[in-house]
């Protein structure tokens, strides 16, 4: 198994890391249980404190870091540095807010329950196992890992092995800005080891951030141990576009959703859904500004889209668009891969879909775009709705019943109306169907790993 930082850019293999042997996996379980003993008993203030403290340590350390990332995995030094400071403003929002979040709840008429006083309670779980993705390196683990750690839970993280750099990071940071040493370590272990760290019974839960096959395999085990488990998987997310919509502002936003992390992000606009009254429009503006994207080095502040993250990724990437192409799809922008060293693939617009082609149902974790035309709302709905996936959608409308009508009929954990989908820490983030379940960021991903306990009182 190889744990090594292989940079996109180059294709080459920067820095290896040996894995951790069974001992020390077991000294880290035993780290992180002694942790959860102690910090279950510190004060939500405590937690704050040390809590804003690594996020100090975040603004401090921010642009060696997003060096870091960018080296690892591709994504613009500015979209880097963009993610070193989210992660910070979540751990400062989770701070504020938890205690809050988890606060006592008094029933108003305990009579009712033949009781003096009822109330409801969070307790933390214990240990949390996080198995999680190259595509965020950092933001994916921390919007876990804040509110798991401000409930009192501690947390072991099994991340992707081709951003051991930054696993490693997150080791220490929250033991350098005082929290109780295992509180959160990093297992540089290969994912045929994930089973037995979660069947370990000092470990009380799992959450997943990857594939839909990642996702079935850590449910698997987490439900044969009845553990609670989290999964946010894959999206194909719907771009949806009607006549009512401002069509130049939709095709530079839609831009913006593809390209992103250099299309490698779950909740990306993946499939461009368009009324057939403004199709031709937005289809022209979208593919001019696509095809115009200045691809390059992540580490120049010029470049808008890096390399593909893994070789593999690009060679799954490509293995989409020549099947499509194959099967009749019409090019719009981009199209192949450029010739030179790196992993890039060129922005690129797909129309004249038909459902024989792999595209239409699978993700596509790159700069690539499914382009579709709607002859109506109920046409847009059904195209949009037809994956297995349901994590995000967006909808470009100025009709408010319209706005209404894709809200209640989309089949997605949230729907942006106007916009393009962005995580925040004050939102529920989580998805439904083939793209998981449970919900992370807001006061429900801070709820999900904690005992919901009733206490009555005669």
């Amino acid at each position: 198994m190889a744990i090594a930082t292989t940079n996109p850019t180059t294709g080459v293999i920067e820095k290896t890391f040996e894995p951790h042997t069974t001992d020390e996996v077991e000294r880290r379980i035993s780290a992180a249980q002694s942790a959860f003993v102690e910090l279950k008993l510190t004060s939500y203030t405590q937690r704050g404190q040390w809590m804003r403290a690594a996020a100090d340590l975040l603004d401090a350390e921010v642009d060696e870091t997003a060096r870091m990332l960018t080296i690892e995995m591709g994504k613009p030094i500015a979209q880097s540095k963009a993610e070193v400071l989210k992660c910070a403003k979540n751990m400062r929002f989770y701070a504020d807010e938890s205690e809050g979040f988890l606060a006592e709840e008094k029933l108003a008429d305990p009579s009712a329950v033949n009781a003096s006083s009822a109330w409801t309670r969070y307790d933390p779980l214990g240990v949390v196992l996080a198995v999680m993705p190259w595509n965020y390196p950092l933001w994916q683990v921390i919007r876990f890992a804040a509110p798991a750690l401000m409930a009192g839970n501690t947390g072991l993280l099994k991340h992707a092995s081709n951003v051991p750099q930054s696993a490693l990071y997150l080791d220490t940071l929250f033991e350098r800005a005082g929290f109780p040493a295992g509180a959160f370590t990093t297992l540089l272990i290969g994912s045929a080891e994930v089973k037995a760290v979660l069947e370990d019974r000092r470990v009380k839960a799992v959450t997943l951030t990857g594939s839909e096959p990642a996702g079935r395999s850590v449910a698997s085990t987490a439900g044969e141990q009845i553990k609670k488990a989290v999964l946010e998987l894959g999206g194909s997310d719907p771009f949806l576009v009607m006549p009512s919509a401002d069509v130049d502002a939709a095709a530079t936003m839609a831009v913006k959703a593809r390209i992103s992390n250099n299309g490698q992000s779950c909740i990306a606009g993946k499939r461009f859904i368009v009324h057939t009254d403004v199709y031709d429009e937005f289809a022209r503006v979208f593919s001019q500004k696509m095809a115009a994207l200045v691809v390059g080095d992540p580490l120049d502040p010029a470049t808008e889209i890096g390399p593909i993250a893994t070789e593999s990724g690009l060679n799954d990437l490509a293995e989409l668009v020549d099947d499509a192409v194959a099967k009749g799809a019409e090019v719009l922008a981009g199209g192949s891969a450029p010739d030179g060293p790196g992993f890039y693939y060129s922005p690129t617009v797909l129309a004249g879909l038909t459902d024989d082609m792999r595209i239409v149902m699978e993700e596509t974790f790159g700069p690539v775009a499914s382009l579709y035309r709607a002859a109506d709302r109920a046409d847009a709905l059904a195209i949009a709705n037809q994956t297995t996936f349901g994590l995000s959608s967006a909808v470009w409308t100025q009709d408010a019943e319209e706005q209404e009508w894709f809200t209640r009929n989309l089949d997605a954990g949230a729907v942006f109306i106007n916009g393009m989908t962005i995580s925040y820490p004050e939102l529920p983030f989580g998805g439904i169907k083939d793209s998981g379940y449970g919900r992370e960021l807001a006061a429900a991903g801070i709820r999900e790993f904690c005992n919901l306990k009733t206490v009555w009182k005669a």
